[in-house]
């Protein structure tokens, strides 16, 4: 795994992601605008993962990259599901 970088919701995406998943984060943070959740210090964080990006946000929003198709796609947190530090 290869480190990327941290930025805040809102703010420009990192240079180095393609374009399928600037606009998921965008997707992301339209709809939470919407829904009218405060994510003003929520940050997002880039992680690569066998060459592909990872996108996750504070709340456990997660970007993954279709290895086949290109595609990003958004996995929401289930509630009650269980993360890693559990």
């Amino acid at each position: 795994m290869q480190l990327g970088t941290r930025w805040a919701v809102g703010g420009a995406a990192p240079a180095a992601l393609p374009a399928p998943v600037v606009g998921a984060v965008a997707q992301v943070e339209r709809e939470l605008a919407e829904q009218g959740v405060d994510a003003s210090s929520w940050r997002w964080t880039l992680t690569w993962l066998e060459h592909r990006p990872v996108v996750e946000l504070d709340d456990g929003t997660v970007i993954r990259v279709d290895a086949v198709t290109g595609e990003a796609h958004v996995h929401e947190p289930v509630d009650g599901e269980l993360d890693a530090d559990d």
